[in-house]
């Protein structure tokens, strides 16, 4: 059933620049063998490889033309490519953004957003609410006490303060004072600015799950056509393409939020 879906790939080019009516209606005849030949040509084949086959409704980039889109059976190019994983992969991309922009980027710092800074010792790296109890002292200090781990505090003061949310930590013994920066017009527009790093960030992070895939994809050329690695390659671009435009909107609703 595998090689006679992907068989049928041969067939596709010239359905993907005919109409909807074409592919319902001039499909070309089915190879031998092929299980769809009671449903009159290809249209089995077709629909289990392209679950979903529409016409987007952009135009596409500077040209005002309709964009093919392909959405691939998994099941049928399991042995070539998980394509649930690279989806999986790239979501979460996506929630790990979600998460960094709703916890460390606020006009109100508060106490939770210094839990996850990283900090860097001896011993490794640990989250800062590993090392220090962190509490609010007042609505303009962070007390961060250090007691349990005194030999970390040089490094959770340095950790604080090239966070990238505008901290200057003082030190008292183990003890780490934290001013909560004033909501300035500058101190907003820094957070804005974060916020479109770390969404840079986590581009970049997407372009390495789709550069992965692909060249896994193409480990398979000389087993399956180049129609389907087209096929494939195009698929994983629009998954790719999806996820950066959820974290566009992303970025765009945190810079509304924190510019006010």
């Amino acid at each position: 059933m595998m090689a006679m879906a992907l068989r049928c790939f041969w067939h596709l080019p010239s359905l993907l620049y005919r109409s909807s009516f074409a592919v319902t209606r001039g499909l070309p005849l089915a190879p031998t063998g092929c299980p769809s030949l009671l449903l009159d040509g290809c249209r089995q084949c077709v629909h289990q490889v392209l679950l979903t086959r529409q016409l987007a409704t952009k135009k596409a980039k500077g040209k005002g033309q309709s964009q093919a889109k392909v959405n691939i059976s998994a099941a049928l190019v399991e042995d070539i490519i998980n394509l649930e994983e690279t989806s999986e992969d790239m979501q979460a991309v996506v929630e790990a953004l979600k998460e960094d922009l709703n916890r460390n980027l606020s006009v109100r710092t508060s106490p939770g957003a210094l839990d996850h800074i990283i900090v860097m010792t001896k011993d490794g790296k640990f989250p800062l609410n590993q090392l220090g109890q962190i509490s609010l002292k007042s609505p303009q200090l962070i007390v961060v006490n250090m007691a349990s781990f005194p030999e970390s505090t040089a490094a959770a003061t340095k950790a604080i303060r090239e966070s990238g949310m505008n901290l200057n930590p003082e030190v008292d013994g183990t003890i780490i004072r934290v001013p909560i920066p004033k909501v300035t017009r500058e101190h907003r527009e820094s957070l804005a600015k974060l916020a479109k790093q770390s969404t840079n960030k986590s581009k970049e992070a997407l372009r390495k799950v789709r550069s992965k895939s692909i060249n896994q994809i193409k480990k398979s050329k000389s087993k399956v056509s180049e129609d389907t690695i087209w096929l494939l390659e195009k698929q994983i671009q629009q998954m790719a393409d999806s996820a950066a435009a959820e974290m566009d909107k992303l970025l765009a609703a945190k810079t509304k939020e924190l510019l006010g």
